[in-house]
């Protein structure tokens, strides 16, 4: 066994070496992008626009009903045929096609996008109303009081909960295996079944996400634990 593991090691930890830098672009850049949708998301919620509010709200209720993994196969399957299909109708000859890891990014910021919008928002709505009389007293308008006197320690108090879902996200990314990602769990896969050690390569890999994730987990105390003290 030990040198099963050994052999396993020395073949597969180059590979998901090389699969930890595709990891870790797609989630830094998938959470960012999944912060930005958050916000405006949370912001539109908060409109008085009461079409706005529905179709937002909808929004949330789609992703919220479906899968992740069906999520990423709707942007990578059948976005692109749509589209083609579209621009058929309007004469052209297209061959539309997203990259699946592009796909994965926007499945990501999308489907995180939508449920971090409801920590941001409850967040914007725990933040005591003196704030906004403060700023509003001030001469700030309500953007402006928005975004420099509420929106900021809404973020703030949020930093626990974007902690746990940059976690869940980086664990998440073993579902893009589905749609081809040269992503940590495909490579693992691709091995146990060329070398049938299965036991081996599949500890490996759950070692593997357990270094990324710890330290990840320790970061955002760190960060909440900073932020409490300013």
């Amino acid at each position: 066994m030990e040198l099963h593991f050994k052999r396993a090691f020395d073949t597969l930890g180059p590979s998901l070496l090389s699969g930890i830098g595709i990891v870790v672009f797609i989630t830094l850049v998938g959470f960012t992008c999944a912060l930005i949708v958050a916000l405006l998301v949370a912001i539109g919620r908060l409109s008085r626009r009461k079409i706005l509010v529905r179709i937002l709200g909808f929004m949330i209720e789609i992703v919220r009903g479906t899968p992740l993994l069906v999520q990423f196969f709707y942007i990578y399957y059948v976005v692109p045929t749509l589209i083609n299909a579209l621009m058929a109708l309007l004469g052209y000859d297209t061959n539309f096609q997203l990259e699946a890891s592009t796909c994965g990014i926007i499945g990501f910021a999308i489907n995180y996008g939508c449920y971090m919008s409801e920590v941001i928002r409850s967040a914007i709505l725990a933040i005591d109303s003196g704030q906004r009389e403060a700023g509003l007293a001030l001469g700030f308008s309500e953007s402006q009081v928005l975004f420099h006197f509420i929106i900021p320690p809404a973020l703030r108090n949020s930093v626990p909960v974007f902690g746990n879902y940059l976690v869940m996200l980086i664990k998440d990314t073993s579902l893009l295996a589905m749609i081809s990602v040269q992503e940590l769990l495909l490579r693992t896969k691709t091995f146990a079944s060329q070398t049938f050690l299965t036991v081996e390569a599949y500890t490996i890999l759950a070692l593997v996400y357990l270094v990324l994730s710890i330290p990840l987990s320790q970061l955002s105390r760190i960060v909440e634990r900073k932020l409490k003290r300013v």
